[in-house]
């Protein structure tokens, strides 16, 4: 027999919500074949199966949230048990002992969750491992003590209502979004760019606009380093590696991946990159530290027409680029009016680090890489 674990899911991560299973309990599994999708605060992913054998038994049920090391289910192995038990991303996951719940065996989340939310632990029950709490039982004791102070509306929906269950990951996404509103003091400015030698590089390439921009990004952040940093107690941190997120629309929610040294790769290693990562973001094949340590973020929300947008900050960076539809527009070019394809940028930006002199210069030094001809030399 071979334990399942909650795999660890990356260095901060102290737990993760059993999305599905992917086979029944009786049913059989190739070695490698996806067997339990697992969600955390960061990432959402497949766990492959440790062995091939038949999964016997199924100790947690989707939807609920366990801490690492959690015993999920066991494998009827049929091949010999090395005592590995998962592999996510190199790391490997052994069997740990349950630990009786208490002040020091509340993890990090859970205390910051509880801070937020002025909840006493010692008053929340347990559902983990040996009656450890979890991020859901404070959660559903923040709904409990709410729905004791408020009426109680009503449940059910009217005539013509649909209720739409709350996935994990939107839940996390709406947390964020709040909590980055809350935390950072969001301004935005909008600067045009001429795309037109974009345009021509591109033809015969395989090549999105996204890597451009990237590129043209990198180079704007050399010349305005501010624009890479976070707001620290002990001052602003301006970060030295340039790691680019970029924003992944999936079916039920939204993932940033991370170009790591993105200043350091040309415009077809960008490319494919970024379609790799957006690729496994969407087949959940993502491993946890690729969705980690992002300096900056750029968001394209053009590719259905959208042409303005005010992106809300990815925390703790301290500014976000939007890319609008590139269109052809009628524009003035030296008295005279000519057509070229352009694009409207947004850069939403943390007012409490710089102010709006700094990212407008940001956003012309962007505008001027994006609108210059030389790419040849950017290609890579």
């Amino acid at each position: 027999m071979v334990d399942i674990l909650m795999p660890q899911l990356g260095e901060s991560i102290a737990e993760g919500t059993i999305i599905k299973w992917m086979i029944p309990p009786g049913g059989r599994i190739e070695k490698d074949q996806p067997l339990l999708e697992v969600e955390t605060d960061k990432v959402s992913l497949e766990i492959p199966s440790p062995a091939t054998g038949v999964l016997s038994e199924v100790l947690v049920q989707a939807g609920q949230t366990v801490p690492i090391g959690t015993l999920l289910g066991r494998l009827e192995s049929e091949q010999p048990s090395t005592g590995v038990i998962n592999r996510v991303g190199g790391v490997v996951v052994r069997p740990m002992e349950p630990s009786a719940a208490g002040p020091d065996h509340y993890s990090p989340a859970v205390r910051q969750l509880a801070k937020e939310h002025g909840v006493d632990l010692s008053q929340v029950a347990g559902t983990g491992t040996g009656g450890r709490v979890t991020k859901k039982d404070v959660l559903d004791f923040v709904a409990r003590r709410t729905a004791d102070r408020e009426p109680r509306a009503a449940e059910a929906p009217s005539a013509g209502e649909e209720i739409l269950p709350l996935t994990p990951m939107r839940k996390t996404i709406a947390e964020r979004m709040v909590k980055s509103r809350q935390t950072s003091a969001h301004v935005a400015t909008f600067f045009e760019a001429d795309f037109t030698a974009i345009a021509r590089f591109r033809e015969g390439r395989s090549l999105t606009y996204l890597p451009f921009v990237i590129n043209a990004v990198t180079r704007a952040i050399k010349d305005v380093p501010i624009l890479n940093s976070s707001w620290g107690d002990q001052g602003i941190i301006i970060k030295k590696d340039v790691h680019i997120g970029i924003a992944v629309a999936l079916e039920d929610g939204l993932l940033v991946p991370v170009v790591r040294h993105a200043d350091q790769k040309g415009l077809l290693q960008l490319g494919r990159e970024v379609a790799d990562l957006a690729e496994r973001a969407r087949t959940k094949k993502l491993n946890p530290e690729e969705v980690q340590g992002g300096t900056f973020t750029i968001t394209n929300h053009g590719g259905f027409g959208s042409l303005f947008s005010t992106p809300i900050i990815h925390q703790p960076q301290i500014a976000i680029l939007g890319i609008g539809a590139v269109q052809k527009r009628a524009v003035v070019i030296n008295d005279a009016i000519a057509i070229r394809p352009m694009c409207y940028l947004s850069l939403s930006f943390d007012h409490r680090v710089i102010d709006g002199a700094t990212a407008d210069q940001f956003m012309a030094k962007v505008k001027q890489y994006l609108e210059q001809s030389e790419w040849e030399k950017f290609l890579g």
